[in-house]
């Protein structure tokens, strides 16, 4: 178990190791050079009398160090580069454009490297995420009542049969049939703690979790049964929303959400989780006052286990509740996230 206050031999050997896992819990400044770098940085290690450590990017800047250009400390993990975010604006607002490899070549981008990175962070092909987007356009016009041969040719396809036979093989079912289906919409948001996915239904925000997070596909099978839902990435109107409250949280300005969410579970399970959200902004609770909140002082391990079912994370703050004597315990994305978390509201608090 990872120590929950860093000590410069940890920070050091974590630099040494380039474990990004470390990423957005402290920066490694080099004296010699000026510049700050992600633990997970692959440059040359340097001396350990050479570094000192800080926890924010802000504090290196202050410090008078320059940015590496190496690991890019100033971006977040899993926000798309530069050289790629045209290509994307492009695609969010046209989905049904397809580009091709000479369209890719043409804006001076190789399509290997934009395959590489797709299949890295979306766990797709370029083509794949472009055929995503199309199907995710044609289901909302299908479930808005539209005919299936005008949703078709809006998303850019050339025949009927085309479409239907992408359709289906994306979401298991026919586009005659999607009135009375429902599709999560995933994508990932990038934070300071590394990329989380989202999932968005029209009612609102069902799946926030750290990609890295062990019970992940766990979560996202529940929630299809439960939802009777089929996954899709692709891009939904929630998603700007979170984004950007998201990014006012982690800057402090945040101190609760507006955003619709979409809970799924039993009875029990959304009485823990009305529990959490009623635990204020940088104030922690134990799983036996929780248990208390809901009036079963006896429940405390059921307790425990609907906190961790929950699948949203930080919007429902299951990361406030720790253990009786005060101890960090039972976070799915790690006890080093959750006193990140802890800790960053105690400072804006």
């Amino acid at each position: 178990m990872r120590q929950l206050t860093l000590g410069f031999d940890e920070m050091y050997q974590a630099l040494t190791s380039r474990d990004s896992s470390y990423d957005g819990t402290f920066y490694t400044c080099v004296k010699t050079t000026g510049i700050f770098c992600r633990p997970g940085c692959s440059a040359r290690n340097p001396k350990k009398e050479n570094v000192e450590f800080v926890r924010t990017v802000h504090e290196a800047l202050m410090r008078g160090y320059r940015p590496c250009k190496v690991c890019q400390p100033m971006h977040l993990d899993g926000s798309a580069p530069p050289w790629l975010s045209t290509i994307l604006e492009e695609m969010e607002k046209k989905p049904d454009k397809r580009l091709t490899d000479g369209d890719l070549e043409s804006r001076g981008l190789h399509p290997n490297r934009v395959r590489r990175w797709f299949q890295k962070h979306y766990d797709m092909t370029f083509q794949g995420y472009q055929r995503s987007l199309r199907i995710s356009q044609a289901f909302q016009e299908l479930k808005q009542g539209e005919k299936v041969v005008t949703a078709a040719f809006d998303a850019g396809y050339d025949s009927l049969s085309g479409f239907t036979e992408a359709f289906k093989k994306l979401t298991q079912f026919s586009p005659s049939d999607s009135k009375d289906r429902q599709v999560v919409h995933i994508d990932r948001i990038p934070t300071p703690l590394g990329p989380m996915i989202a999932g968005a239904t029209n009612e609102g925000i069902c799946l926030l979790e750290f990609v890295d997070r062990k019970m992940l596909n766990t979560q996202l099978t529940r929630l299809s049964q439960q939802l009777k839902a089929m996954f899709l990435p692709g891009q939904h109107p929630h998603f700007s929303q979170l984004r950007r409250e998201l990014s006012e949280y982690f800057e402090g300005q945040r101190k609760s959400f507006s955003i619709p969410i979409h809970r799924t579970g039993s009875t029990f399970q959304n009485h823990v989780w009305d529990a959490l959200e009623e635990i204020p902004y940088g104030a922690t609770r134990s799983y036996l006052q929780q248990a208390d909140r809901i009036g079963n002082v006896k429940a405390i391990r059921a307790v425990a286990k609907a906190n961790g079912d929950n699948k949203i994370s930080i919007i429902i703050p299951c990361h406030r509740v720790i253990g009786h004597d005060g101890k960090l315990v039972g976070y799915g994305g790690g006890l080093w996230r959750k006193q990140f978390l802890l800790e960053l509201e105690r400072r804006n608090g």
